[in-house]
Parts: structure tokens; sequence; C-alpha cells
């Protein structure tokens, strides 16, 4: 009885002290930091110009400021090869590019779509910029600094603060774009910046410092070379474009699904995904760095890929059945929750895979093809719906994830090491 009670208290020890320090609260408000700016820069600039009467074509165009977060890993060896004179390799490029944001995002707010659409996509434009090499730089710092058994958390913390910048930067600022105008609304947002800033600021230093290549030269090629000279180096870069390939997949048609297949009505479809969803998401990333504390990082990437696989099929069996509020919701919460645990260690193996010295262009490199599926899957998806229908479109979309799971299987020894590798190969 005493042994029971001794073990459970440090299990509760061991969670909250997982939980509740110094990198953890870093990670928290470096994800709010990230995920900030990037509605701001797309889904709340697009309804700003919507309702300043700017014409369809040119809002259009505003999809391609998302650009810079695909070819991040261009400029990455940048922030591997240089050091800026205040706070270190990682911590100053974050100081960099957080006050870059905090420039741009204001600028924003002096422009009006109506009168100046051109001007006010180009510092959009910045802005997304700054932003997909905040990312480079935060990634990079929160692999260098996590601990094997606290990156299943920390990438929970980092994705929870992740969404709550969305939610605040998306549909709350909207609302306040109504009570107090647009520019008001961006200088806030603007302000909200300093989340970053402050956590950047007193952030802790990385637990290991790798000294940066000694050339540009060899900060772009070396990264490619070091990767690909390890053992099943092409296998385990096709296992970071499969394994989400199917929730990418299902996810991909969700909302034409839910409005054109099965006839819920916009409202339903937006409140039901941005509160189930997100609620959802934050859970699952939480849920998952949780139990991976426990299992370890292969076990819980088989684990989490099968519930991934699974959940798929919920939204099958919706398809069969046809409207149902009970049914949509819990549909939706089962496949982000999933989706959620998958994140969770899946960030978890990236951050593994990389060597200290070049994380910032290899964690680039990887979060770039693991983004395959989400930007390629959309128009096979289209096609398959068209020619088979929703509810085979949902079996596929199971089939799909199948592959991933099986090389997980395969590569069982190296993702092991990856979740134990305490130094990611630092030389």
């Amino acid at each position: 009885m005493g042994f029971c009670f001794s073990h459970t208290l440090m299990e509760k020890l061991f969670f909250l002290k997982l939980y509740m320090n110094r990198r953890m609260l870093s990670m928290l408000l470096l994800g709010f930091s990230s995920g900030l700016p990037l509605a701001l820069t797309s889904g709340t600039l697009q309804a700003w110009y919507t309702v300043s009467g700017v014409d369809i074509v040119t809002i259009g165009f505003l999809a391609t400021l998302g650009q810079p977060y695909v070819y991040k890993f261009i400029w990455a060896p940048l922030m591997d090869r240089y050091v800026p004179p205040l706070l270190g390799r990682r911590r100053g490029w974050m100081l960099a590019m957080q006050c870059c944001l905090v420039i741009t995002i204001a600028a924003m707010a002096f422009f009006n779509p109506a009168l100046s659409p051109w001007i006010l996509a180009a510092i959009g434009l910045a802005a997304a910029f700054f932003s997909a090499s905040q990312d480079t730089a935060i990634d990079a710092y929160s692999t260098d600094l996590l601990k094997p058994e606290e990156r299943g958390v920390g990438a929970a913390m980092k994705v929870g603060g992740y969404r709550v910048a969305m939610i605040i930067s998306g549909g709350v600022a909207l609302l306040m774009a109504v009570a107090i105008g647009w520019r008001w609304t961006y200088l806030i947002m603007a302000m909200l910046m300093s989340v970053g800033i402050l956590a950047t600021l007193f952030g802790p230093e990385p637990r290991y410092e790798a000294k940066p290549p000694s050339s540009l030269g060899k900060a772009i090629v070396d990264p490619f070379k070091e990767f690909i000279s390890r053992d099943g180096a092409i296998i385990i870069l096709l296992l970071v474009i499969l394994y989400k390939l199917g929730d990418a997949f299902a996810l991909s048609m969700t909302t034409v699904f839910l409005i054109r297949g099965v006839d819920f009505s916009l409202v339903d479809v937006g409140t039901i995904i941005k509160i189930v969803g997100v609620g959802a998401t934050i859970l699952g990333v939480f849920l998952g760095g949780t139990i991976m504390s426990r299992i370890g990082l292969y076990r819980s990437l088989l684990f989490f890929g099968l519930l991934q696989a699974v959940s798929n099929l919920t939204l099958m069996w919706l398809a069969i059945v046809g409207k149902s509020y009970f049914l949509m919701v819990s549909s939706i919460f089962i496949e982000y929750l999933c989706g959620g645990m998958g994140t969770a260690a899946f960030v978890a193996l990236l951050m593994g895979l990389c060597n200290h010295r070049y994380t910032a262009t290899q964690y680039a490199l990887l979060s770039a093809l693991s983004a395959i599926g989400r930007v390629f899957m959309g128009p096979v998806a289209g096609v398959m719906v068209e020619h088979i229908g929703w509810v085979y479109f949902y079996f596929w979309s199971f089939i799909i994830a199948l592959p991933g799971l099986l090389l997980l299987w395969c590569l069982r020894s190296q993702v092991t090491v990856a979740g134990q590798n305490n130094t990611n190969l630092a030389v």
C-alpha cells in the first residue's frame, strides 16, 4: 500500500517536473510567437481585403504570400553558419526575426487595401518571410534545448501555444477589427509579438552548443552530406513523407465533405472545426506528449499512427450514415485528437533526426518534406472523390496511412536511437 502510494506520488512529481520548468515555458511562449503572424498574412489579411472591396483576382494572389514557409530551407544555412552579435546562434536569430515582425506587422496597420493593395501585400510578404525565418530559428532552438525525454512534451507545449496564437490572430482579430478597426487590430497584434521577444530574452541557453560550419558553402552542403551518410537515410526521408500522409489526405477534403457531402451549413462547419477541432488538437498534442514521455518515441509513433489511420474511418462512417450532428462532432473530435497526438510524436522524431551543428537546415528540410502530403494531396483527393465517392475516399485514406506504419516498423531500431539520442550526433 505504501509502495503504491509512493510510486504514484513519484509519477505525479515526474510529470509536474516535466511540464513545469523553464524550458517548457519557453516552448509555450515561442509557439505562440510562431503562430501569431500566420493568419495576419493569410486568412485575416484576406478578410481585410474582402471587406475593403478589393477585387477577387487580387485577393487570390494573397495566397502566394505563404511561399516563404515552403522555401525557408533555402536560407536556413545562413542561420546555421552565422552567429548574431547578441544571444548566440539560435536566440540571436530569433530575436532579430521577432523585431522585424513587430516592425512589419505594425507597418501593415498604416495602409488601406482599397488604396494600396500591392504595397500592403508586399509588406505582408516581408512579414511572412520573417515569420518563416523565425520558425526556422525556433525549431533549431527547440531541438538544441530539449532533452530526449522532453521532446514530446516540448512539442506539445509549442503546438499548444501555436494554436492559441492562431485563434487570436484569426477569429479574435476579426472580432477586434469590427470593434476597433483594422489599424488598431494590427498594431495590437504587433505588440503581442513581445511575448516571443520576452521568451527569447529570458529563455535558457541550449544544452548543446555545436560549433557552426566554417563556411557558408559547408553550411549548405554538409547538412545534406551528413544526413545522407547515415544508414537507411533515404528510407528515413520516405518515412518523414509518409507518416502523416493518410492524415493529411483525409483532412484535405474535410470542409468540402461536411458541406457538400453531408449537407452541414457553413456556420456549423466553421463552429465545429474552430472550437472542437482546435480544442481536440491541443488536447491531443498534450496527451501525446505525456504518453510519449512514458513509452518512448518508437512505440508512440506506432500507437499514434494507428490511431490516426483508424480515426479516418470515423469520417467514412459519417459518409455512410449521413447528416448527424452527434456523429459529426464525434468524428471531428476523434480525427483532430488523434492527429494532435501523432503531431507531438512526429515533431519529436524530427528533432531526434537533426545534427546540432546543422539543426536549422536539417529541420527545415525535414519539415518541408513532411508538408508534401498537405500541399499535393488536395488535387489527388478531389479527383478520387469525383470518381469513387466519399465513403471509399475515406476508406482509401485509411489504406494510404498504412505504408508509413509499415516503414516505421522496418526502421524501429533507427527511430529508437533517434528517440534516445542525447547529442543528435553533435560534433
